[in-house]
């Protein structure tokens, strides 16, 4: 169990990673004892992925269904354990800029390290085929209502924004705009190439998160670039659900689908791909 002085001494370790000259790759964790694991195993710092968490709650694929309650009471279970950094990922802080302070408010109190705010047009709107970005302005609104409303300065705020919706000027701008807000960090998803984390870094200055290494990224020197915090894919929940499942079944694996696939049937994406076609969705012409 951590003592009162556990937030602010996790704080400070992902203060110092930021400030670092390392990348780190944190352990996608979803509960105390899985925090608990990867601190054993050496890990610096943990990630709760939204997607993590809506399975881990509510049983449910990653569709804005999970309330800033639900996240907040998972985040303190798991912070209470004081093993190690929270970076959890806070999606669009639950509504507006008045919304994003609330969700800074609740995480804050419930001990997380650092934690993501993003520029996605969420929930999904009726009609829409797309994902789509809030407008800049709203978007810097919500970052320095986010840096506002927290009472603990070192708590991390990071602003995120992805690459495969804006070309890299654009992307530019936005990185720069929310720095301008107060953002401590950026984190960027859909990067491909080294000209857009270069871009991000020159512009805004600050320690960069990544959600994937992928394309020219790949094996590249991510640490030179700025990047300070890349996360590696969120396989530890499929991996026990499956190990669950086999247990289940008496230590037999013959009836169990891959780990993917098994999150994918146990989660009813299905049916809410179902729900989503009959209630969000356009009629046909």
């Amino acid at each position: 169990m951590a003592d009162a002085a556990g937030a602010p001494a996790m704080r400070r370790s992902m203060r110092q990673i930021l400030a670092g000259d390392a990348c780190v790759h944190p352990a996608s964790i979803y509960d105390a004892m899985t925090a608990r694991a990867a601190a054993k195993l050496g890990y610096q710092v943990g990630m709760l992925g939204g997607s993590v968490a809506a399975l881990a709650v509510l049983g449910a694929p990653d569709h804005t269904l999970l309330s800033l309650d639900e996240l907040a009471g998972l985040c303190r279970r798991i912070c209470r354990t004081g093993a190690l950094p929270l970076i959890v990922d806070a999606d669009h802080g639950f509504g507006n800029a008045l919304n994003a302070m609330r969700c800074v408010e609740e995480l804050e109190n419930a001990g997380v390290a650092a934690l993501t705010l993003e520029d996605t047009l969420l929930p999904r709107p009726f009609g829409a085929a797309d994902t789509a970005l809030i407008s800049l302005e709203e978007a810097r609104g919500k970052v320095a209502a986010a840096i506002a409303a927290r009472r603990d300065p070192s708590l991390v705020v990071a602003a995120r924004t992805d690459a495969r919706l804006q070309d890299t000027p654009e992307l530019t701008r936005r990185a720069e705009a929310y720095a301008d807000a107060g953002a401590d960090a950026v984190f960027l998803t859909g990067v491909r190439t080294r000209e857009e984390v270069e871009a991000v870094r020159a512009a805004t200055g600050l320690p960069i998160l990544l959600a994937a290494a992928k394309g020219e990224l790949e094996g590249a020197d991510l640490a030179a670039l700025g990047v300070r915090v890349c996360l590696t894919g969120h396989r530890t929940f499929p991996a026990a659900l499956a190990a669950a499942w086999d247990t289940l079944a008496g230590g037999s694996t013959a009836s169990r689908p891959d780990p993917a696939a098994l999150v994918k049937d146990l989660s009813d994406t299905t049916l809410y791909a179902g729900y989503i076609a009959r209630y969000l969705s356009l009629p046909a012409n």
